[in-house]
């Protein structure tokens, strides 16, 4: 079996656990409990570090995934693609950022970001699900 063709599946995977897990993180700080936040956010980051581990050894393997869908869907997809590329790229600078602050223990600071920076990875994380369903499920490229 070709591990490449697996990776998509695993990296869907990552998204869907990351969602969870900062969703846990924030019930975590929400409720005053400063330690299960942050093993959560330790959590997170792992899961980021995973992430972008396989998605770059996918890609680096098995180029880029092709869209398939014909008509009108292409614009709604590539439309969410854009985006979803251009969060990303800023939740990786973002991300770093707060966790220096949280690490310096300088969390008012930590705090005014991550009010950006959650709802920014938790759009990544989740349009990166819906990128991988349309690709991969709904509208499969078919040579």
């Amino acid at each position: 079996m070709n591990v490449f063709k697996i990776l998509p599946h695993v990296i869907a995977v990552i998204n869907a656990a990351t969602i969870v897990v900062l969703g846990y993180g924030y019930s975590r700080i929400r409720a005053g409990d400063r330690e299960g936040h942050r093993r959560a956010m330790q959590g997170a980051i792992a899961l980021g570090v995973l992430f972008l581990v396989v998605y770059l050894s996918y890609h680096a393997f098995a180029g880029l995934a092709k869209f398939g869908g014909v008509g009108p869907i292409r614009i709604v997809y590539f439309t969410l693609l854009a985006a979803h590329i251009v969060a990303a790229a800023l939740i990786a600078v973002v991300a770093p950022v707060a966790i220096a602050f949280a690490l310096r223990e300088r969390f008012a600071t930590h705090r005014r970001i991550a009010r950006f920076a959650l709802p920014l990875w938790m759009f990544v994380s989740a349009s990166g699900l819906i990128v991988y369903v349309m690709t991969i499920h709904l509208y499969p490229f078919k040579a």
